[in-house]
């Protein structure tokens, strides 16, 4: 299992208690082979960076607050899930979102 991070990428093996860090999903990979053994055979899984509204926020430098505005009006992109604890993005989603605000094709 792959997953990108704010830091770069981590990866776990089936059933292993540690966990290998590097900058590039490519240097993640690298590591996870060496720790499997180079003759292993990996089906690799990678999970999407997810952010609920508080990240979300953060990724556009706004409050809150102003995120839950755009999602009330259907202005926001559609959330992964809808949890318990809150709504969950993909980043990159957001991360889109933010590019096409700065560029001036505003959605709400």
């Amino acid at each position: 299992m792959m997953t990108e991070t704010d830091r770069g990428w981590t990866g776990r093996l089936l059933g292993a208690d540690f966990e290998v860090r590097a900058p590039t999903r490519a240097a993640c990979l690298a590591r996870l082979r060496r720790a499997a053994g180079e003759d292993a055979v990996l089906t690799v899984e990678i999970s999407p960076a997810l952010v609920g509204v508080a990240e979300a926020a953060a990724l556009l430098g706004w409050d809150r607050r102003r995120v839950i505005t755009y999602v009330d009006r259907g202005s926001f992109p559609e959330p992964l899930a809808r949890l318990a604890s809150g709504r969950v993005w993909r980043r990159e989603d957001v991360a889109a979102f933010a590019r096409a605000r700065r560029s001036g094709r505003r959605r709400g």
